[in-house]
């Protein structure tokens, strides 16, 4: 019998392609295929580096979608050219301004996209086709309308995706959040947003107009039994066996972080000398192994989550209350059942009153505006993936990068705080309400 080969880097570990181990999931793939042609916007939201992108990659085929990669300084023109840059024209800046006071834009399809137009139409309309779309489109960047003009005008139907939507500036979000509605309702045209966030309704926080036009997909949900298939379906490919003691461990301590999981057993494979499919059935792993991986994969990371905690603590310039570093006070005196379930508002702000120097001064706004504007200091602080996020709905705390709370589980939590300038004090353990 011959054995197919398959590398290591194929399978476990983090990659740019789909890993060969990929697992469905009916809480994530199921409800992403089954929505697909319903003509709503989807969202694909949840923690950093749960399989948001794979899910994305699994489902659709490449043919189906542009993508958009967002930027942390990008305005909503910027996000509309863009799409039109991927849609397939070429832009320029036109000599005249719009009423909003932005330069126009010249736009035009690129000659190899109009050839193919022109190919799919029947030669009795192709000179007719090519004459209305080589002329350029003079086009505000800013008018949702004009961008869907010219979509239509190009026959554009795929879906487009927009990759780190959470890095756009939040009036930038908020803005794309209200084109939004006029491109569901004045064209066929359909988005894929992913985001890092743990907030259902983000969007339709935004605009309450949204709601009944997108769906929102939750991809940071992993039970044991996908995990555990991962593994397995990992081990047949590469004919290896992960012991039991390995596994359990694993699983015990990844926090359902996917990406936990796949770089641990890289690095197993990696320090067992496995580089690709064995000839023979070889185990390998044990607990204690585990439990050194993980500390290895997770302290990978301690420069840049040290870098977070000052650059958080820091806030977005001196003030008297130093808002931003007290509510990292809560999360690094927690345990991590409470890490994992966050902090409301109001146990924050009962927190601090209590042990903030000028907690008697505090009142419900300067908590409310410092949780509000947690996204806002992260994207101007370049922290990329993104660490904590705020849920304006369900008014919580969470952190969203599970790296970051196995990381400080395994930390030395006076010297964090000490790194921070904030006191010692005891566990800070609130009844949360689920």
């Amino acid at each position: 019998m011959t054995i197919k080969e398959h590398a290591i880097d194929d399978v476990f570990g983090i990659n740019r392609e789909l890993p060969l181990n990929y697992v469905e999931r009916e809480s994530a793939d199921n409800v992403l295929i089954d929505n697909l042609s319903r003509g709503q916007h989807l969202v694909i939201y949840g923690s950093s580096k749960q399989g948001k992108t794979s899910l994305r990659k699994h489902c659709l085929n490449p043919d189906d979608y542009i993508v958009v990669h967002c930027s942390n300084k990008w305005n909503l023109d910027d996000v509309h050219e863009a799409i039109l840059k991927q849609a397939g024209y070429e832009l320029t800046v036109s000599t005249m301004k719009a009423t909003s006071g932005k330069q126009k834009i010249l736009a035009k399809m690129k000659a190899g996209i109009l050839g193919a137009m022109a190919e799919a139409g029947a030669e009795s309309e192709r000179s007719s086709e090519e004459s209305t779309t080589k002329s350029p489109l003079e086009l505000d960047p800013l008018d949702v309308n004009d961008i869907i003009s010219a979509l239509q005008r190009s026959k554009f139907s795929k879906y487009i995706v927009l990759e780190d939507f959470h890095y756009l500036p939040i009036e930038t979000q908020r803005d794309f959040s209200v084109a939004l509605k006029a491109f569901h309702e004045n064209s066929r045209l359909c988005f894929i947003i992913i985001g890092v966030w743990l907030e259902e309704n983000r969007l339709s926080v935004y605009n309450g107009d949204l709601t009944g036009r997108l769906l929102s997909i939750n991809a940071d949900k992993w039970r044991r039994e996908e995990l555990e298939k991962l593994i397995l379906d990992g081990e047949k490919l590469l004919r290896i066996n992960f012991s039991t003691e390995f596994k359990n461990e694993l699983l015990e301590s990844c926090y359902e972080s996917v990406f936990i999981v796949q770089e641990t057993c890289y690095q197993c494979c990696i320090k067992n000398n496995i580089f690709r499919t064995q000839a023979d059935i070889k185990e390998i792993g044990s607990r204690d192994e585990c439990n050194e991986l993980v500390s290895q994969v997770v302290n990978q990371q301690g420069g840049r989550f040290n870098s977070f905690l000052t650059q958080f603590a820091e806030g977005f310039q001196d003030t008297e209350l130093e808002m931003h570093k007290w509510l990292l006070y809560p999360i690094l005196i927690s345990e991590t059942d409470i890490l994992e379930r966050g902090f409301k508002q109001a146990e924050i702000r009962n927190k601090l009153q209590d042990v903030h120097p000028r907690g008697a001064e505090l009142n419900p706004g300067n908590v409310t505006q410092s949780l509000q504007s947690l996204t806002s200091l992260q994207i101007k602080k370049n922290i990329k993936p993104m660490v904590l996020d705020y849920d304006q709905t369900n008014l919580r705390m969470s952190i969203v990068d599970k790296s970051f709370l196995i990381w400080l589980s395994r930390q030395d939590r006076d010297e964090l705080l000490d790194l921070i300038d904030l006191p010692h004090d005891q566990q800070f353990s609130p009844q949360l309400t689920l």
